[in-house]
């Protein structure tokens, strides 16, 4: 009987940051990186109470509620794939803290638009810096967890965006529908992540990754030593090697190609399609609550009023799926949510009273954003260092081309068979989503590869 021969070798630094426990400087980094999602979410939800409160204010139409939507989805589309392929280049920190900037001054901008036309042009803007942040802020977050919780990390960094989408509702609902120009001043309060951007790029740290792939070695190892001196952990280390592993994650030299690469081909169309479906869902509902809300006879206040309350649910959705995703695993739990999903929608679309409204609404919150909570945990996963931005940032871009045609297309499916043909086709999208989310190879406890 033989045994495979054994030998010892230094710690990489990537591996020295996974042995970590998650210490305060993880803490502080998830805690920046949140806020600054939190106020992302901010703007996305307060464009659903700006819409409800122009249609009564200036009596906009469906046709112009669905261009300032989707204008600031077809920046979103474009700032997530330019976003990730800016954050393989010059740093996922720096990408960070100028997006951020470029969305909060857009966004306060907005509240002094004198027409229609205006704040379509202001919201495209907003949403190249929003598109942008969000896939590089879960690659830079996820390229620090250690892998051990690496998942659990970053849902708890998705759910910021719950947050964000309370404050939005909050604010929505005591400044949107104020008066006039209460929509205005909530706008104005989007401008705080212009400032925040200043705290971001002056404390965080870059990528390590990153910055061994650009051969600056010696700050990588400053910032390696900089997260062990918090953890308590004496620099370096090494490891037995017992043969050859692999992580399931095909490196940068089978991923040469790029992100179609053959290596990679198949779990980048499968996250597309799962980006794809989930936006048009998401988007095509949420978007649209408060104005249908609306329309089934409930006044402003009410119709923001139920809209916070479904927000909540949120909060939960993510606290369960923070906790699966490191028992289950991504697959199944992005699998599950999206399911649940699929069924919250139909029976949201077959509500009938205010108890089920609210019922159907508060699961649909639930199931939908522990979804994207997952989402966001699994993309990251799939790449090697050397295309994760681009790879992340590419299947963002690709959902947000949902995203854009969901504001048009719920007006025409609403018309054609009412709340119920929507909220139909929404539990389609979500299932085949669940569908293609089974098909994403498993990423559980594995290291990032290099």
């Amino acid at each position: 009987m033989t045994t495979a021969p054994t030998s010892r070798r230094p710690l990489t630094r990537s591996e020295r940051l996974d042995r970590l426990p998650f210490t305060r400087k993880h803490g502080k980094m998830l805690g920046a990186s949140g806020i600054g999602w939190a106020l992302d979410a901010m703007d996305v939800g307060l464009v659903s109470f700006v819409i409800a409160a122009l249609t009564v204010h200036w009596e906009i139409g469906k046709g112009e509620s669905s261009l300032i939507a989707s204008a600031g989805f077809a920046g979103m589309a474009i700032g997530a794939t330019l976003g990730g392929l800016l954050a393989d280049r010059i740093g996922r920190r720096s990408v960070f803290a100028l997006t951020l900037l470029v969305y909060g001054l857009a966004t306060g901008a907005s509240a002094l638009a004198g027409g229609v036309a205006v704040l379509i042009a202001l919201r495209f803007v907003v949403g190249l810096g929003l598109g942008a942040e969000l896939p590089v802020a879960s690659t830079l977050m996820s390229e620090f967890a250690p892998k051990r919780i690496r998942g659990r990390v970053i849902v708890w960094l998705e759910a910021f965006w719950a947050l964000g989408w309370i404050l939005a509702a909050v604010i929505g609902t005591f400044v949107a529908a104020s008066g006039p120009s209460g929509w205005r001043w909530a706008l104005a309060i989007g401008m705080v992540p212009a400032l925040y951007s200043l705290v971001v790029r002056l404390g965080m740290p870059e990528s390590v990754r990153f910055l061994e792939k650009q051969g600056r070695t010696e700050e990588a190892e400053r910032v390696v030593r900089e997260f062990e001196a918090s953890a308590g952990v004496e620099p370096g280390g090494t490891v037995e090697v017992v043969g050859a592993t692999a992580d399931g994650v095909p490196g940068a030299g089978e991923a040469a190609g790029g992100i179609w690469s053959r290596a990679l081909r198949a779990r980048t169309a499968g996250l597309w399609v799962v980006w794809f479906c989930i936006n048009l869902s998401y988007y095509g509902a949420f978007i649209w609550i408060p104005t249908l809300l609306v329309e089934r006879g409930f006044d402003l206040t009410k119709s923001f009023t139920f809209t916070l309350i479904i927000t909540l649910a949120q909060i939960p959705g993510y606290a369960a799926a923070a906790w699966l995703i490191e028992k289950l695993g991504r697959r199944w739990t992005l699998t599950i949510f999206l399911a649940g999903s699929a069924l919250s929608a139909v029976a949201y679309g077959l509500a009938d009273s205010e108890p089920m409204i609210i019922a159907a609404g508060c699961s649909l919150s639930f199931f939908n954003l522990g979804a994207w909570g997952a989402l966001y945990a699994i993309g990251p996963e799939l790449y090697p260092t050397s295309v994760r931005g681009t790879g992340t940032g590419a299947a963002a871009g690709f959902g947000r081309i949902a995203s854009l045609i969901a504001p048009f297309m719920v007006p025409v499916l609403v018309a054609g068979g009412g709340q119920i043909l929507a909220f139909a086709v929404f539990a389609a999208a979500f299932a085949l989503a669940a569908a293609a989310a089974f098909t994403l190879p498993e990423q559980r406890g594995k290291a990032l590869v290099e």
